[in-house]
């Protein structure tokens, strides 16, 4: 399916991905505007998200991989930066596996490359957490009100300790551009993918934000920001 999406600006094209539950306009917005002044900035809904509606889930992260090259395709553009933040980076990852020569450079954040030993205790920690977000009127009014389609069944989707493609995070092999891996440092889980990832692959760069965790992109934009533009300056 082709994914609704914004564009902004002129140049070269920047994708970002967004985060679970956010949307195209709600996600990035430091970054789209920061980008948008040198480069084409493209923010696309995910599958489910937003006004890219769908009620098939049952295999996201290969199905929005392939929904972003009929995106890509319909819009006429053949190669591009991809940006992704959790959902989006996994999206991201997977999309740049399946179709290294469409990708330029690939930057990630919110990512964790290996199961946890602790991952159980992980997923239904945040399985509560998403119940508890369920009895919030305002919330699920506000959520209700983002997107188009039925966004609870993301929560049944995670209900599956499974759900987590720890196969494709583990091994990047198969990607041929320069990667950028950025990680919160308030996040033990993703930090160890700052010695994890460049000890497999040398095309791998890195950096911790600090006083930021899994959300990075958000809790310290203008770091992300720059972190991205110094790493674009050096992607041949």
């Amino acid at each position: 399916m082709i994914l609704h999406s914004e564009s902004f600006g002129k140049g070269e094209p920047i994708v970002f991905l967004h985060s679970g539950l956010q949307t195209a306009l709600t996600d990035f917005d430091y970054q789209r505007n920061y980008f948008k002044e040198q480069y084409k900035v493209i923010v696309p809904d995910l599958r489910g998200h937003g006004n890219s509606i769908s009620d098939d889930l049952s295999n996201f992260f290969e199905d929005n991989a392939n929904d972003l090259v009929e995106t890509l395709e319909h819009l006429g553009i053949d190669e591009v930066h991809i940006v992704g933040a959790s959902l989006g980076a996994l999206v991201g990852l997977l999309f740049a596996k399946r179709y290294p020569a469409k990708v330029k450079s690939l930057t990630i954040s919110g990512v964790t490359p290996e199961k946890p030993d602790n991952w159980m205790e992980l997923h239904e920690q945040e399985c509560r957490n998403q119940q508890q977000l369920l009895q919030y009127e305002e919330a699920t009014a506000y959520f209700d009100q983002l997107h188009k389609g039925n966004w609870r069944q993301f929560f049944e989707m995670a209900k599956h300790d499974d759900w987590y493609p720890f196969e494709e995070t583990k091994d990047l092999s198969d990607i041929d551009s320069p990667i950028l891996y950025i990680a919160g440092e308030g996040n033990p889980n993703e930090t160890k993918g700052v010695l994890y990832y460049p000890a497999k692959h040398d095309h791998v760069h890195v950096s911790v934000i600090p006083f930021a965790s899994h959300l990075v992109h958000a809790e310290q934009a203008e770091l992300h920001a720059k972190t991205f533009e110094l790493f674009l300056s050096h992607v041949d």
